[in-house]
């Protein structure tokens, strides 16, 4: 049985905990300083929270978050800083519309060919960068941070009325055309709204992650070469195919990222189809130390401040102390995480210390015995 380590898991919870109470800390001091309140705006995202239609909201676009931080999180299992999820998630979303839009199938296989078809535009666009990292050296933060902005260029390309478009008479927003509702997942409807079904697939997606890094020889080769390339290749995993496996299925899943709102709200892809997911996700991923459980509360916690806070202006504040808050628990996480580690290794070092000093006395012990 593995023995329980109560270290390890107090710098994992320690991490986290520091950066939450870090931002807090730093959000207080940002709005005392500006002549705001620093106290009444947290009240009222909290009673914002009450309400149901905001309770659903926030589920909904925790949804979105936590596949986002999941694709991101792949990556830096491998030690890989996948940054065009936002780019693959948005291609993805726009091509899959198009093809639900041209077909009718019965409900499940036309669920099930959006899907498909939003994986594999994933995997493809990340494939790329895979490609290049792992044949050429390329840096994939640069080649991923490039893909973005071509993939927005082929996007707003592909939907012009005279390729894949459709502009809707009257209007001036172009779109894919409405999938038909064999292709829209099924809601559980309540009280303050539609919960999208979509969004159980993606925390469900949560304990594949979990299951494959963990209890599978794929996920130890993963770790593995991410932890050091050259010593994975030593013992026989080709890093290379390491790196490819890694983005392709990095890119499957930044592909579903569109798939709650997809297809279980706008049933189009449209110029206002939401962007950012990606860089969000980042956030998560990093506040949630990569674990599936940890990126499930940072999901929701972002989500919260994203929708609670947009009720400010209606309190006389100002909406963008919430992205405010979300900037700073990004710094927040990277000087929090890094006083943890530095605090582990030292602590490491002094147990090791320990552990010789009393196997010294030990001996000694046994010597005068003797």
């Amino acid at each position: 049985m593995k023995k329980f380590d109560k270290d390890r898991v107090l710098l994992a919870v320690a991490g986290p905990a520091l950066a939450l109470v870090s931002a807090f800390v730093l959000t207080v001091i940002v709005l005392a300083a500006s002549g705001v309140d620093p106290i009444d705006p947290l009240r009222v995202m909290i009673e914002q929270a009450g309400y149901e239609d905001i309770q659903i909201l926030i589920v909904n676009t925790a949804g979105f978050y936590y596949l986002a931080a999941l694709a991101v999180a792949i990556g830096f299992r491998m030690n890989l800083f996948n940054i065009g999820v936002d780019g693959q998630y948005r291609l993805a979303a726009m091509v899959s519309a198009v093809v639900g839009a041209a077909v009718t199938l019965p409900g499940p296989l036309h669920i099930l060919l959006i899907v498909l078809v939003a994986m594999g535009v994933g995997a493809f666009w990340a494939g790329i960068a895979g490609i290049l990292k792992a044949r050429r050296g390329v840096s994939e933060v640069v080649s991923t941070i490039m893909l973005n902005a071509i993939a927005t260029a082929v996007i707003a390309w592909l939907i012009l009325p005279k390729n894949l478009g459709f502009q809707p008479e009257g209007s001036n927003d172009l779109t894919t055309g409405d999938i038909p509702e064999s292709g829209w997942f099924p809601a559980v409807t309540t009280a303050g709204g539609d919960i999208y079904g979509f969004t159980f697939i993606a925390f469900a997606l949560g304990i594949g992650y979990w299951f494959a890094l963990n209890r599978t020889r794929f996920g130890f080769d993963l770790r593995a070469t991410g932890a050091s390339e050259s010593a994975a290749q030593a013992s026989g995993v080709d890093a290379k195919k390491m790196i490819m496996t890694s983005m392709l299925i990095s890119g499957a899943v930044a592909g579903l990222v569109g798939m709650p709102l997809l297809l279980g709200e706008s049933h189009t892809y449209n110029l206002s189809f939401p962007a950012g997911i990606g860089f969000t996700g980042i956030t998560i991923a990093l506040l949630g130390r990569n674990n599936p459980i940890g990126i499930f509360f940072a999901a929701f916690l972002i989500a919260f401040i994203d929708k609670a806070s947009s009720g400010l202006d209606t309190a006389g504040y100002a909406k963008e102390i919430g992205t405010i808050m979300k900037g700073l628990i990004v710094v927040a996480v990277v000087i929090s995480y890094e006083l943890v580690r530095r605090y582990g290794i030292r602590r490491q070092q002094q147990k090791v210390g320990e552990e010789l000093a009393a196997g010294h006395a030990i001996k000694t012990e046994k010597e005068v015995a003797a």
